[in-house]
């Protein structure tokens, strides 16, 4: 897929100009949270580099989005809050027309050695699709109970404990996507597979929160990343979905996203723009 989030162009400072491809399912000026999510790591790496921080991992990303984005031109900045030894604190900003849309917290921390003890580790073990990247237009890979992986089904829509797979998306034109990049950007997904029902997506994320134990797998490009749908509750229009992030090694951390009810706006049955 010959397609990115965004092109950069420079005014008095770069600006990242919004691609048909970052336009959501609620609403074709709305711009899509992977977009946001992906435009604010973008920034919080190029911010590690800047400060010559190889050594360090992204381990929590927290992403809040607290104004809609729209398709219009966005500049990301960056705060650093703390360049310790082991421990690297940064905050990014997103904004449009000189105001805050959205916000993200990257708490990078120095990997080291496993010590020698057992410890107890989760038993959710999904598995990555035994699949090349599309040679069509598809953004994702949904996992049928009764089929197994393809494209949208009814058996998926009406399943329990959802999985998706999701092939990498560039964040900005001509630029490699990174595996973190790669990661912040499928973790807004976790609204999708938590909150997608009977009724269509009744609900809108204004958050995720990924943390991760290790990146995705890196050889090569990356083919892509998984969600697969381990908790969700709801009380009073207020939704809590919890999936855990795999590729084809397997399990690498979590994301949890909370969930506004949007019923009046809710997406219906369309796998490209669910959000």
């Amino acid at each position: 897929m010959d397609r990115a989030f965004f092109r950069v162009k420079y005014a008095d400072t770069e600006e990242l100009h919004p691609e048909p491809c970052a336009a959501s399912g609620w609403g074709a000026d709305h711009m899509r949270g992977l977009a946001i999510s992906g435009a604010l790591a973008r920034e919080t790496e190029r911010t590690l580099g800047t400060l010559g921080r190889h050594d360090l991992r992204p381990a929590r990303w927290t992403v809040d989005m607290f104004r809609s984005a729209t398709m219009q031109p966005s500049v990301t900045s960056a705060t650093v809050l703390r360049n310790g030894p082991r421990v690297c604190l940064i905050d990014t900003v997103l904004s449009q027309d000189d105001e805050p849309v959205a916000r993200a917290s990257a708490l990078c921390l120095r990997p080291s050695v496993t010590p020698d003890g057992t410890v107890w580790s989760g038993g959710t073990s999904p598995t990555a699709p035994e699949l090349p990247a599309p040679t069509d237009d598809r953004e994702r890979l949904y996992l049928d109970p009764e089929h197994g992986w393809g494209g949208w089904t009814d058996g998926f829509q009406h399943s329990a404990r959802k999985q998706i797979w999701h092939f990498p998306i560039p964040v900005v034109h001509g630029e490699t996507l990174t595996p973190f990049q790669l990661a912040a950007t499928v973790a807004d997904l976790t609204n999708l597979i938590a909150n997608f029902g009977s009724g269509g997506l009744e609900f809108i994320n204004p958050d995720l929160t990924m943390t991760i134990a290790r990146l995705p797998e890196s050889t090569g490009l990356p083919t892509g990343l998984g969600l697969a749908l381990t908790e969700r509750v709801e009380h009073q229009g207020l939704s809590v979905g919890t999936a855990v992030v795999f590729d084809h090694q397997g399990v690498l951390g979590t994301v949890t996203a909370s969930g506004l009810a949007n019923a009046r706006r809710a997406v219906g049955r369309n796998p490209l723009r669910e959000r």
